[in-house]
């Protein structure tokens, strides 16, 4: 068996308080990183004042962060099957937790989006190895009950997010929100290394593919970039590159003896491969919301941060009461029917906010929050029981990482796709009252494109048949 442990044990027997153990360390980290999202997106209008910093710039904030953990999720994965996954989650939390504390000394916009990325390697070093953790210590009948509990203590940090980011901002200022990240950081240290005894290697012994690491984070950040620059000529150029570098590392990856990424995974497993695109889709169509609506609450509608964070506190809060509810159903029912649902409720939740105008009620904003929040709930941690349930013990680190990988790509499309439209619309202008309808045009456009292409991720969702 190619499990190692200090205690010598196998994780599939381990003891319930090992089981507890991990479920707290996991908690607690998928509680920081989206408390962090969240109250960052809230405090982008004070941070780009203090700044100035264009809209397209002001993009970069959140971009930065979700290139860098991208990039290094599948490395970091394959690593930690390799060397360890606690030693790798430790060592992300500890480089999360001190670039937190350095992002509230700096005083560049340059030195602020370089410690953005710091931390995103943090965050890709614990997400690549926290669901790995989880699954390996819980038997499957417990898995959907446990990974709901955690993608609720993700939803929890994105409900207090808005809120606790929106007060800190407003009465002590946006450097506030990354000291507040330091103790829960520390928190979780305690708990790694007071309670969660062992380790876990699977793939211990198995050379790291160092070459193909380089070429796929070289491919990703080339595509992402390009992204960015559109509808520039090199923007264009640099996608072209990226593909190229991607079609590279497929036919280096199918060749090699150690592979960082191994392909049958998704030649001949129709629920891994269809699963995690449903999730790239989804997280493409949904990511951009809040940094749209923050923007859109402060500067159209008038409101102070704390007022609008209060408002969208609403979506992460409906998934938090709804996410365990689903990774029980997922359990007893196919998660492809329940994440399908959810997709379906997602789209329709879109769909709401391609009405918004400077007149549009609170109430209409809250109810399309409210339905967004219980579409991206039934869909969330149903869609990762299914990733986790598709594939053996051996490559848990890296579908955990290919997951947190189609989590993080999404995301970077969702804001890349919100960066062109402002681009098409304002240019690289601040956002000032004499660009509000402009601004406001490009809101609404932003959310057409999101409606139609969480429509079409329905599709993709149903196609990955059954798990069991």
């Amino acid at each position: 068996m190619n499990i190692a442990t200090r205690t010598g044990t196998s994780p599939a027997n381990t003891h319930d308080a090992m089981k507890k153990a991990a479920l707290l360390v996991a908690v607690l980290a998928s509680f920081l990183t989206p408390f962090m999202v969240s109250s960052i997106n809230i405090a982008l209008p004070a941070i780009g004042r203090e700044f100035a910093m264009s809209a397209v710039l002001l993009s970069w904030v959140p971009t930065s962060y979700l290139l860098a953990a991208a990039m290094f999720l599948v490395p970091f994965g394959r690593f930690a099957d390799i060397y360890g996954r606690k030693k790798i989650f430790t060592y992300g939390i500890i480089l999360y937790t001190v670039s937190s504390l350095f992002l509230a000394c700096t005083s560049s916009s340059v030195l602020f989006i370089s410690l953005r990325v710091l931390q995103g390697i943090g965050s890709a070093m614990i997400f690549s190895t926290g669901m790995a953790i989880l699954t390996l210590v819980y038997p499957v009948t417990e898995r959907g009950r446990v990974l709901g509990i955690t993608v609720a203590a993700v939803y929890l940090g994105l409900s207090l997010g808005p809120f606790l980011g929106g007060f800190l901002t407003q009465h002590l200022g946006w450097r506030s929100i990354f000291l507040v990240n330091v103790p829960v950081g520390m928190a979780v240290m305690a708990a790694v290394f007071l309670k969660l005894k062992g380790e876990w290697a699977e793939a211990r012994g198995e050379r790291f593919d160092w070459f193909g690491s380089v070429i796929y984070s070289l491919a990703l950040i080339s595509i992402v970039y390009g992204l960015s620059l559109l509808p520039a000529t090199r923007g264009a150029w640099l996608i072209a590159a990226g593909t190229v570098g991607m079609a590279v590392f497929v036919r280096w990856e199918m060749k090699a003896a150690s592979p960082l990424l191994t392909m049958n995974l998704f030649r001949s497993n129709a629920a891994f491969t269809f699963s995690n695109l449903a999730a790239l889709v989804n997280y493409s169509a949904t990511f951009a919301v809040t940094f749209l609506l923050s923007l859109y609450l402060q500067y159209i509608k008038g409101f102070t941060p704390q007022h609008a964070g209060m408002i969208l506190v609403a979506q992460p809060l409906v998934m938090t009461i709804f996410s365990p509810f689903a990774g029980r159903l997922s359990d007893r029912r196919e998660p492809r029917v329940v994440a399908s649902l959810g997709m379906g409720f997602t789209a329709a939740g879109l769909a709401l906010f391609t009405f918004l105008d400077a007149g549009t009620h609170r109430g209409l904003i809250i109810a399309g929050l409210v339905v967004l929040g219980f579409g991206f709930a039934l869909f969330s941690s149903p869609n990762t029981n299914a990733v986790m349930s598709s594939v053996d013990r051996k490559y848990y680190g890296v579908a955990s990482a290919m997951l947190g990988t189609m989590r993080l790509t999404g995301q970077m499309m969702s804001m890349a796709i919100a960066m062109l439209i402002f681009a098409l619309h304002i240019g690289n202008a601040r956002i000032t009252p004499e660009y509000y309808p402009l601004f406001l045009q490009s809101v609404k456009t932003a959310f057409t494109v999101f409606a139609v292409l969480c429509f079409g991720g329905i599709f993709a969702s149903l196609a990955r048949g059954k798990v069991r």
